[in-house]
C-alpha cells in the first residue's frame, strides 16, 4: 500500500529528517546530551525527547501521567505546557535509553507509513485534544522535525540539510503565516506591499499586498515601490520565524529598505510557532 500523494511529501521529509536526527545522536557523549539549543529552555535531549514524544502521539501511544515542575521558566502557555510533558518525562534518560528509544520509534513510524492508508482528509488527535486532519498531522510533523534537525545541528556544531526535502515544507508553513505577521500583528499600512527577498539553499522573492480593509495576500510577483524591502539569507529567515534569534541579535543579517518603522515592526512579530 502506497501512501496517498499528498501525503508522501511529508513522509519523505520526515523521513530525511529523522534518518538525520538519528545519525547525529547516535554517537553523542553523555555531556553532549546536555547542551543547550537555539530553542528556548531545552537541551539536546530534550528535543530528542520531544521528537520521540510526538511520534508516539502520531502512533496513538496514550501521553505520559507526569507532574511538571514549577520552575521551567521557558513554560508559560498551556500549549508550551503540553508539549513539556514529553520532554520533562525523559529529562534524566541515559544517553544509550534515549538511542534506543528513539530507534524503536522511528521502527515503529516507518511501519505505520508502510502501512498508511487513511484518507488525507481523516480526522486524528492533535496537541491539546484539539482535531486535526491526517495531512495536517503530517505536514506539521515534518515541519516540526526539520526545524528541531536545525536546532540540533546548530548546538552540535553540524550544519547542513538547509535545502532537504523538511526545508521546504517549513517554507511554505511560514509562507503562509506572512500575511498575517504583515496585516494584521506588524499593522502595515492599508493598500501598500511589503517585499521580502531571501536568498540561500531556499531563495524565493514574494510580496505580500494588504488591501484597503487591512487584509494581506501572498503574491510571487514583485512589487513596484513597495514600503518596505526585507532582505535575508534563507538560514536567518527560518530562525526569525520560529524565535530562534531575536531581530537585534540577527540585524547584521538583515536589510531593509523603505518605511525603517514598518520593517521593524514586522521584524518584531516575525515569530510564528508557538
Amino acid at each position: 500500500m502506497s501512501l496517498h500523494p499528498t501525503l508522501q511529501p511529508y513522509a519523505d521529509a520526515w523521513t530525511h529528517s529523522i534518518d538525520a536526527i538519528s545519525e547525529m545522536v547516535q554517537s553523542l557523549a553523555e555531556g553532549e546530551w546536555n547542551r543547550r539549543t537555539p530553542c528556548p529552555g531545552w537541551s539536546v535531549r530534550d528535543i530528542v525527547s520531544h521528537v520521540i514524544g510526538l511520534d508516539c502521539e502520531m502512533l496513538g501511544d496514550p501521553r505520559p501521567i507526569h507532574s511538571l515542575p514549577r520552575d521551567l521558566f521557558h513554560v508559560t502557555t498551556e500549549h508550551q505546557r503540553y508539549m513539556e510533558m514529553q520532554v520533562d518525562v525523559r529529562r534524566h534518560h541515559t544517553a544509550p535509553e534515549m538511542t534506543a528509544e528513539l530507534e524503536y520509534t522511528v521502527i515503529r513510524r516507518n511501519r505505520q507509513l508502510r502501512n498508511e492508508n487513511r484518507d488525507p482528509g481523516t480526522t486524528v488527535r492533535g496537541p491539546l485534544g484539539s482535531q486535526i486532519t491526517l495531512e495536517q498531522a503530517y505536514r506539521t510533523r515534518a515541519f516540526d522535525l526539520w526545524v528541531h534537525e536545525q536546532d540540533l545541528r546548530t548546538a552540535l556544531g553540524r550544519p547542513g540539510n538547509l535545502d532537504s526535502p523538511g526545508a521546504y515544507v517549513v517554507r511554505d508553513v511560514l509562507l503562509e503565516a506572512l500575511p498575517r505577521v504583515v496585516a494584521k500583528d506588524a499593522a502595515a499600512p492599508r493598500s501598500s506591499a511589503i517585499v521580502f527577498d531571501v536568498h540561500g539553499p531556499v531563495e524565493f522573492l514574494r510580496t505580500i499586498r494588504v488591501d484597503i480593509q487591512g487584509r494581506g495576500t501572498l503574491e510571487t510577483a514583485p512589487a513596484l515601490g513597495p514600503a518596505a524591502t526585507l532582505t535575508l539569507d534563507w538560514e536567518t529567515y527560518v530562525r526569525l520565524a520560529c524565535g530562534r534569534v531575536t531581530p537585534e541579535a540577527a540585524a547584521d543579517r538583515v536589510k531593509t529598505e523603505g518605511d525603517q518603522d514598518v520593517a521593524a515592526a514586522i521584524l518584531r512579530n516575525f515569530a510564528v510557532t508557538p
